[in-house]
């Protein structure tokens, strides 16, 4: 039977790297922003949610756009952009789909930047209700390891790495009681978004069965 856990921090990224660096966007950008700013006006951005960086490596200069409300951050530089949004569920994910497609196609039309492959990430800290939450790391010990002290083993992490994919299982580090599961998976720059979202969900539900949880949904 499926544990039923808690998920009080949950993390989506999605990165989109430009076909070819565009150097316009690292000082002469102020009218890409004003288009962002215009796109997102339904989310009651702000002019104080505007932040310019021009710290870091060439490519993490450039210009981040919150949505305090909805926990979105959305960066772009000279070589890419990024999405960022907290507390996110199922849910909400037509919502969130609609938020990265105004950001993205305003850039698009200010910038004329042609969009690349994307790459996704999602964080997830699940707490489960009763079990203690090395009871869900326990199968993915290794036997060798287990053997090498009497002591029952505190916490433990799993990462498994493709060409295109990489599922990360860890005790997380900042709830109690709690596995942290990071998954990702690259995307050809034709894929749409609600191809990404449907490939993402069947990844999260099968990493669920794999784990043994189901999310408490009362």
């Amino acid at each position: 039977m499926a544990e039923l856990v808690t998920i009080p921090i949950s993390i989506f990224e999605l990165t989109v790297d430009y076909e070819r660096p565009e150097f316009k966007l690292w000082l002469d950008r102020a009218s890409v922003v004003q288009g962002i700013f215009d796109a997102l006006k339904p989310w009651e951005v702000r002019i104080d949610d505007l932040d310019a960086i021009a710290t870091g490596k060439a490519s993490e200069q450039g210009f981040t756009i919150k949505l305090p409300l909805k926990r979105v951050s959305f960066f772009f530089g000279p070589a890419s952009c990024k999405f960022t949004q907290e507390n996110v569920d199922w849910q909400t994910a037509e919502e969130t789909i609609a938020i990265f497609d105004a950001a993205v196609s305003a850039l698009i039309r200010s910038s004329g930047v042609a969009m690349g492959p994307k790459s996704t990430a999602i964080s997830l800290h699940l707490q489960p209700k009763s079990l203690p939450f090395v009871a869900l790391l326990t199968p993915f010990l290794a036997p060798q390891l287990s053997t090498l002290d009497s002591e029952p083993v505190r916490t433990m992490a799993a990462v498994a790495k493709w060409a295109h994919r990489k599922v990360t299982i860890d005790g997380s580090g900042v709830v109690a009681n709690a596995v942290f599961l990071r998954f990702e998976r690259e995307f050809p720059s034709a894929a749409t978004y609600d191809e990404i979202a449907g490939q993402l969900r069947r990844d999260e539900e099968a990493l669920f069965k794999i784990l043994r949880v189901e999310e408490d949904r009362a």
